[in-house]
């Protein structure tokens, strides 16, 4: 049976969530949550790129299928997503400097974030529909955006607690991703 492309973005947002449930696009999650100023900017700025890397990796998908050279997907995938990844930093550079200080490392680092091109590999492999891989790739994107925003503001209650020592910093962080996990585990099954 066929999935609605319904079906497949409330899927991916919740019960397959990108980083929540595949485990894929972790850097940016670890290290651009820990505000909210700065983990909303980042989840769209990833959405725009995995929108960009879907529609262009459909209709790559499609041409490198007709001149049978499906060996070149991976690769053009990468330069698709590095070259929308290099377009959100332009923009970002010259509309708003301060976030795109904001952001550091983890703006060019989208260009190697599992979850974008999984987003790729996943709906070629998948052979989702144009109107699927749209659905697949913005429901990738806010899901990805739920997750940074969810754990933004967990880490910015945790800082008003005191917390014992020995599970500061990372081990902390590690502990809510953790449970952030276990609570989305529970939507497996949602929609089959």
């Amino acid at each position: 049976m066929q999935e609605s492309a319904y079906q497949i973005f409330i899927g991916v947002i919740l019960a397959n969530n990108f980083v929540l449930a595949m485990f894929l696009g972790l850097c940016p999650f670890l290290g651009v949550s820990g505000k909210l100023e700065t983990a909303v900017p980042m989840g769209i700025a990833t959405t725009f790129v995995m929108l960009v890397a879907s529609l262009c990796a459909f209709g790559l998908n499609w041409l490198l299928g007709m001149l049978h050279l499906e060996f070149l997907r991976l690769i053009s995938y990468i330069v698709i997503i590095a070259s929308a990844v290099q377009l959100v930093e332009i923009v970002l550079k010259k509309h708003s400097p301060a976030l795109f200080r904001a952001l550091g490392i983890f703006l060019p680092l989208i260009t190697t974030n599992c979850a974008v091109l999984g987003v790729a590999l996943f709906q070629t492999s998948r052979d989702y529909s144009f109107v699927q891989s749209m659905a697949f790739a913005s429901g990738g994107g806010i899901g990805f955006t739920l997750a940074l925003v969810l754990m933004a503001g967990l880490r910015e209650r945790v800082q008003l607690v005191e917390v014992p020592e020995i599970a500061q910093g990372t081990a902390l962080a590690l502990m809510l991703a953790g449970i952030l996990s276990l609570a989305f585990m529970g939507f497996a099954g949602l929609g089959s």
